[in-house]
Order: structure tokens, then sequence, then C-alpha cells
């Protein structure tokens, strides 16, 4: 046990905990992006409503909601963790030699990004979850059964022009932070081969860049009535 508490008291072992929580993240965020998809079907927000009450009363759903929860107090408070012990190790005049010119931005911001990152969740929860598990929601029925109707509640929050910037701001650093943290997450995990590297690179790029602006464009599609 004691080898297994020094490990995550490590360095090492905090960038471990950073990598595997932040894999199972961009795992929530694809799904998410694939729910989130539903609202741009063109069929007065079925699917949408169908899918928010899935996720939102399944057990097992749920159970993953509370992990996810967790995992990104988890990602955040270990960020803050190896940031600090690293300008600790750095001292008050950083090291002699630095490679932050040759460094990408993403790389060398990664604690304002996840900041950014973390301000988003705090308001889409409040614009979105919160009303859904606390607030009175309108109801549609489908079949017979009735749905708390999510999908015009979207419609009332994206006709918001200050709310539809700070989203597309936010995917953008959303994406900045995926364009170090998806590659740099396999390398911690000690998959680091010059047969892979390219591809993962590839992956990971792409996947930085399709996946945010996908979140992005949603809103911003309803906002406009495409």
């Amino acid at each position: 046990m004691k080898w297994f508490l020094d490990l995550f008291s490590s360095t090492l072992g905090r960038k471990v905990v950073m990598a595997l929580t932040g894999l199972f993240l961009i795992l929530f965020l694809l799904i998410h992006l694939i729910g989130n998809l539903q609202l741009l079907k063109g069929d007065g927000g079925h699917a949408f409503n169908v899918y928010a009450d899935f996720m939102s009363t399944n057990p097992l759903i749920q159970t993953v909601s509370k992990v996810n929860f967790a995992f990104i107090i988890f990602h955040v408070i270990w960020s803050i963790l190896l940031t600090r012990r690293n300008r600790l190790a750095r001292g008050p005049q950083g090291y002699a030699v630095t490679n932050t010119k040759s460094s990408i931005w993403s790389s060398r911001n990664m604690g304002i990004l996840g900041t950014l990152v973390l301000v988003f969740i705090v308001v889409h929860l409040q614009n979105f979850w919160a009303p859904m598990h606390f607030g009175q929601m309108q109801m549609v029925d489908y079949d017979g059964k009735s749905y708390r109707d999510m999908y015009s509640l979207c419609i009332q929050v994206f006709q918001l022009p200050g709310y539809i910037a700070l989203y597309v701001f936010c995917m953008a650093a959303v994406g900045f932070h995926l364009w170090h943290g998806f590659v740099s997450a396999f390398q911690t995990l000690g998959l680091n081969h010059l047969k892979y590297n390219p591809i993962i690179n590839v992956v990971g790029k792409t996947f930085a860049v399709v996946v945010p602006a996908l979140f992005a464009w949603i809103p911003v599609s309803m906002h406009l009535n495409f």
C-alpha cells in the first residue's frame, strides 16, 4: 500500500493520474458530442429529449456521471499540484536555460487553458444540468411518455449572443488544451514509439480540432436557425 501512496505523491504518479483522468474525459467528450449532435436532427427535439432523459435516468449512466465529475475534480487538483511543484523546482529565477521558444503555446499554458475550461463547465452546468435536475422544466410527450423539454431550453440559451461567444471561445480553449494533452497523455503512459507516435499525433491533432469545432457549431447553428 505504501508503494501505491508513494507513487501518487510523486511527480510521475501525478502525471499518470493526469493522463488517465484526461483520457477518460476525452472519451466523455466524444460521447457527449454524439449526444449533442441530436440537436441538429431537425425533428423538433425528439431525439435529443429522449437522449437527455436516458442520460439523466439510467442508473449506469448516473454512476458514470459521478465518476466523471470525480475525475474532473482529480484532474484539476492534480494539475494545480503539478504546476506548483514545477514552479518550486524551478525556483524564483527559473531555469537558466529553458525550451520556451521551442515549445508550443498550448503546452506552456495548459494551466490557463484548463482554468478557462473549468469556468465553462461551471457555467454550462448552471445553464443546463441544474435546471434539468432542480428546475421546473416544460414537458413534452412522445408515444405516451413525458420527457423534460431540454431541446427548448437549448434553443432559449443559444439565443443569447454572449453565451454563444463564451461557448465558442471556451471550445477554442478546449481545442488548445487537447492539442497538447491528447498526445502528452499517451506519452506519460509509456506509449512513445517511433512507429506509433505519428499516428497518435495525427489522431490527437484531428480530435483537438474536429471535436471542439463540432461542439461550437451546434449553438451557432441553432442560433442562426440553420
